[in-house]
């Protein structure tokens, strides 16, 4: 059956609430500006979400200045993804980006377990260069956020950057392949749990990693200039060349040891994401026993390989009433 889409007003959303079940609707995205800043307003969206749909997934923008605890709370009662603007503050032709702030408030989400992603721009905003992109980009790594979303990678944006004398047209085709490179290996690929490990174990930055994934994409076909369509790829196949390209990463490094181990938690997050999203079951082939890799050790590749011992396994991972879990076969 085909699905339907409805486009509504903030006004006609709370009208209409009670009706969704009924529609259909199972996904609402709202990403009105003026909204994201309305604290109470999006908590009695939230209370007419429990009352009317609580099954319905929520996709909303929020301005980050008005996350606090009791904000956090209420949107953990039901299910939802929060998109954050990550931007700077212009003053005087200087770009100011406070990362105190936006720590503080990843931090609140990570904490109570929330699902968030951020949406970025390069050379939007006076004052913006090269560098500066390229430190918010791999700053907004290290938040753990669950996708980065870039909206000039679409076809028609609605408005160009121009290059200026700080930050060029070349530099400007720079920061488009490396905004795509991260969002078919990080956004895409659902990295986002291991993402940082790998840097960590290949002591790099994101920014050098999207670049050289990016180069990988164009020797492989898969890139933004050939029009690579990532959502229709699917994530098993992002999985496999996230794959190649993290095993010719470690061998350049000259870390190859480490592969076994990047090559198990890849894949058993991989498996269990798709179980938890596309309701797949899968089997494994594993050279660790997956409870280690599950657990915070692997967090740190280089000592989890050092510390633990290798352990042929094979499991079946599968989905319950509680989300996704593993047996041994």
């Amino acid at each position: 059956m085909e699905s339907k889409e409805y486009s509504f007003s903030i006004d006609a959303i709370f009208k209409n609430l009670p009706t969704f079940k009924e529609k259909g609707i199972t996904v609402l995205t709202i990403d009105d500006v003026k909204f994201s800043s309305d604290k109470e307003g999006i908590l009695k969206l939230i209370d007419a979400i429990k009352k009317y749909c609580p099954d319905l997934f929520l996709s909303i923008l929020i301005n980050p200045k008005i996350i606090d605890k009791s904000l956090v709370a209420a949107l953990s009662e039901i299910y939802c993804s929060i998109e954050i603007e990550l931007e700077g503050t212009e003053k005087n032709g200087t770009l100011l980006f406070d990362k105190k702030f936006y720590s503080a408030k990843a931090n609140v989400l990570n904490d109570a377990g929330l699902v968030f992603g951020f949406n970025m721009a390069w050379g939007m905003q006076d004052g913006d260069t090269f560098k500066l992109f390229r430190d918010r980009l791999d700053f907004a790594v290290t938040l753990y956020p669950n996708h980065i979303d870039f909206d000039q990678l679409e076809k028609v944006p609605y408005e160009d950057p121009v290059p200026s004398g700080v930050y060029s047209s070349k530099d400007m085709d720079f920061s488009r392949g490396m905004a795509f490179a991260c969002k078919v290996f990080y956004s895409q690929g659902r990295a986002v749990t291991w993402f940082n490990s790998v840097l960590k174990a290949l002591k790099i930055n994101a920014t050098s990693f999207f670049a050289d994934f990016e180069e990988f994409q164009q020797c492989n076909n898969c890139s933004f200039e050939v029009d690579f369509d990532v959502e229709k790829a699917g994530h098993k196949a992002i999985e496999k060349l996230q794959l190649l390209f993290l095993e010719q990463k470690f061998e350049e490094k000259n870390k190859s040891h480490l592969f076994a181990a990047v090559n198990d938690i890849v894949r058993i997050n991989g498996a269990f994401s798709r179980c938890s999203f596309e309701g797949t079951e899968e089997e494994l082939e594993l050279s660790y026993n997956p409870e280690d890799l599950l657990s915070p050790y692997s967090l740190n590749i280089a000592d989890f390989v050092e510390n633990v011992a290798m352990e042929s396994s094979a499991i079946r991972i599968f989905d319950t009433d509680e989300g996704p879990d593993f047996k041994f076969i």
